[in-house]
């Protein structure tokens, strides 16, 4: 795993572990890594969701550590800007890079609208480094969730999105509940 962060690396076991234990009923023991980056010091979300998949692929890890382990992972947060009726709307979301042996694959979080009174008058530029949510109280989507999302879940579900395109046509899920 890309980076120290305990919210990213908690997030990135409890993806693996819902998509194994949980999806395919196949216990697998999971050890997530730290390992640190490359980058320096990023202020602020990145500005697009381009932006933050560029961030967050961990192609530069998988080169320096060659094969030592099974899957390299990054995470990523960003912001995603959609105009609707002449007026723009910010969604934050995480995205996950998972680089393996069979290839790359990405996976994005639920997306969470910024109230419009946080953006009202800040250029597009501006809004990364503008956003509420600090590390200790679980970031951005804590902040906006009042706490019922943190980075460590959204990060846990953007692995896991990132895993089931990895593993779609590869590995076979536990059939789906009829309702």
């Amino acid at each position: 795993m890309a980076g120290t962060s305990s919210d990213r690396l908690l997030g990135v076991r409890d993806g693996f572990l819902r998509f194994f234990h949980d999806g395919l009923e196949r216990p697998v023991p999971v050890a997530v890594v730290p390992q640190e980056g490359e980058r320096g010091p990023l202020l602020g979300l990145a500005a697009s969701d381009e932006e933050a998949i560029r961030r967050a692929r961990a192609g530069k890890l998988r080169d320096r550590l060659q094969v030592t382990y099974h899957f390299y992972v990054s995470s990523e947060g960003g912001l995603h800007s959609v105009e609707l009726d002449g007026r723009v709307h910010y969604f934050v979301r995480t995205w996950t890079t998972l680089l393996g042996a069979a290839g790359e694959a990405w996976g994005a979080s639920g997306a969470v609208e910024l109230p419009e009174k946080l953006v009202d008058g800040l250029a597009s530029d501006h809004l990364g480094p503008s956003v509420p949510g600090t590390r200790r109280s679980g970031g951005l989507i804590a902040s906006l969730t009042g706490g019922l999302e943190t980075r460590r879940s959204s990060v846990a579900l953007s692995t896991l999105h990132a895993l089931s395109s990895f593993f779609y046509g590869r590995l076979e899920p536990r059939p789906m509940r009829k309702r």
